[in-house]
C-alpha cells in the first residue's frame, strides 16, 4: 500500500504540518455535527499525540472537480499545505461530466499541487451507493481515481470499498446514509475517516508499514 510517507514522518517527529482537505459536501460534512475531517482530526491526534498539525476543511457542497481545480490556488495552495486530500466523484458523475473530463480535472489538481512544492497527495473516493445502476456509474469515476493513483504513485483511500465491505459484514447500509441515500450519517463519516486513516498506519516502533 502506498503511504503518505512525508506526512507520516512529520506527524511522528512533531514537526508543524498543514493538511488541506479539498472536495464536495462529503468533505464539508453536510448536515452533521461531525464529518470525516472532524473524525480524522481526532484519529490523527490519538495516533500521533506528539504531532503539531492543522487540518483545513476546504469542502464545498455541490462542488465538482473542475471547480476544485479553479479554486485550488486560494482554497488549498494559499495555506502552503504539506499534504492535500482530494475527494470528488459523485457530483461529477451526475452533473454531465464524462469520466475523461473528470480524470483530466483531477490530473490538473494533482499537477498544480505538485508544482507548488514537495506535497503529499491522497485521493479519496466517496461512498458506496446501494443502487446497482447509480453505483455502476460512480464506480467508473472511482476507477479513474485509482488509475491516477497508480500513474502518479500516490495513495488512494477506497472509501466506497471500505463501506461495501462493512455492509457485507452486516452493517446496515441505512445506518451509513441520510434520507437521500447518498450523504453519510455521522457513522458513515466515521467509517470514511477510518478508510483514510488506514493509510497512516505505523508499527509499534513508530515506523511506516
Amino acid at each position: 500500500m502506498i503511504k503518505p510517507t512525508l506526512t507520516i514522518n512529520k506527524l511522528i517527529s512533531g514537526a508543524s504540518i498543514t493538511i488541506v482537505a479539498l472536495g464536495d459536501s462529503l468533505t464539508q460534512g453536510w448536515m452533521v455535527s461531525k464529518g470525516y475531517v472532524d473524525f480524522l482530526r481526532e484519529m490523527l491526534r490519538a495516533k500521533f499525540p506528539q504531532s503539531r498539525f492543522k487540518l483545513v476543511n476546504s469542502g464545498i457542497p455541490g462542488d465538482t472537480a473542475d471547480s476544485g481545480l479553479y479554486r485550488l490556488r486560494w482554497d488549498v495552495l494559499h495555506h502552503k499545505p504539506n499534504c492535500v486530500f482530494i475527494q470528488y466523484a459523485l457530483n461529477d458523475a451526475f452533473s454531465g461530466y464524462s469520466e475523461l473530463q473528470f480524470k483530466d480535472n483531477i490530473r490538473g489538481i494533482i499537477d498544480k499541487t505538485r508544482g507548488a512544492g514537495d506535497v503529499d497527495i491522497i485521493l479519496i473516493t466517496s461512498g458506496y451507493i446501494d443502487d446497482e445502476h447509480d453505483n455502476s456509474i460512480v464506480e467508473g469515476f472511482y476507477r479513474q481515481l485509482e488509475a491516477l493513483g497508480e500513474c502518479y504513485a500516490i495513495p488512494v483511500a477506497l472509501v466506497h470499498k471500505y463501506w461495501s465491505k462493512k455492509v457485507s459484514d452486516g452493517v446496515p447500509f441505512e445506518s451509513l446514509v441520510q434520507h437521500d441515500g447518498v450523504h453519510p450519517t455521522e457513522e458513515g463519516y466515521r467509517l470514511m475517516a477510518e478508510a483514510v486513516m488506514s493509510l497512516f498506519e505505523i508499527n509499534e516502533k513508530g515506523q511506516n508499514i
